[in-house]
């Protein structure tokens, strides 16, 4: 897998420089001791994935390990919690994703709030996700899923990374925007929908290049779409690298008209 490493490395410099804006006494000394970097979703996600190259180059850089803890459950809300409740003193961290943006509006009685218990430090990835299915699944392209979808209703199923996962909101905007009725089949993180995905158990999911790169390389996935406004890189010359803009060109649903139901 080919990864833009110098410009991964170079955004996450920054987890290491904020703390300096506000102490620059106690930046001198930080970290003193092992820090905790929580993640809220299962080993082999890409979430997981990304937290572990961070953490080791951190790691690597201020001379404390960053030790890697996976709180799951709850798409993330789980690890979120467990940060929230830790002494704000920077030695347990959140590995946040696009999940928490959006998880207030899908869960009641959350034990936080996001946007005030949470303090941003860096931004350090872009992951954008990409339409895959397994190689016996008969749809070659967008277009192709769509009529195979249309033909089949409530009969495909797609699986995601849990209930509120980006997986899932990614899956439930495509079924949205293309009137499709596919089945969704939550897993306990994306690693375990992957491996299900690969094992044929499912056929579509939405996941990120990131953990899927090396399987489509090796033609145990077929792509059908990125969700990125432009062709991804990874993919150079891949009769499949569609934006799933232009696959859906044509298959989308219309809004009802105005005052409709």
């Amino acid at each position: 897998m080919k990864l833009p490493r110098r410009r991964f490395l170079r955004l996450a410099a920054g987890a290491a420089a904020l703390p300096a804006v506000s102490c620059s006494a106690w930046a001198q000394t930080y970290p003193s001791r092992p820090v905790r970097l929580i993640v809220g979703f299962p080993p082999g996600g890409v979430v997981d994935l990304y937290a572990r190259l961070i953490g080791q180059w951190l790691s690597e850089r201020l001379g404390q390990p960053f030790i890697i803890e996976n709180r799951a459950g709850a798409g993330g809300n789980l690890g979120t919690e467990a940060v929230v409740r830790a002494a704000p003193d920077g030695y347990t961290l959140l590995q946040v994703t696009s999940a928490n943006a959006w998880n207030a509006t899908l869960y009641d009685n959350l034990n936080f709030n996001f946007i005030r218990d949470i303090a941003p430090v860096a931004s350090i990835y872009r992951a954008p996700a990409v339409l895959v299915v397994h190689p016996s699944f008969p749809a070659k392209s967008v277009p192709d899923l769509i009529a195979y979808a249309r033909a089949n209703p409530g009969k495909i199923n797609m699986a995601s990374g849990g209930v509120g996962s980006a997986q899932h909101v990614y899956g439930e905007l495509f079924k949205m925007m293309t009137g499709v009725d596919m089945l969704h089949v939550p897993y306990r993180g994306g690693g375990p929908a992957l491996t299900d995905l690969l094992a044929g158990q499912v056929p579509v999911m939405f996941d990120t290049l990131a953990t899927s790169i090396e399987h489509i390389t090796a033609g145990k996935l077929r792509p059908l779409a990125v969700t990125s406004s432009t062709r991804a890189e990874v993919l150079p010359g891949h009769p499949d690298r569609w934006r799933l803009r232009a696959g859906l060109r044509g298959n989308r649903v219309k809004p009802p008209a105005s005052g409709g139901p």
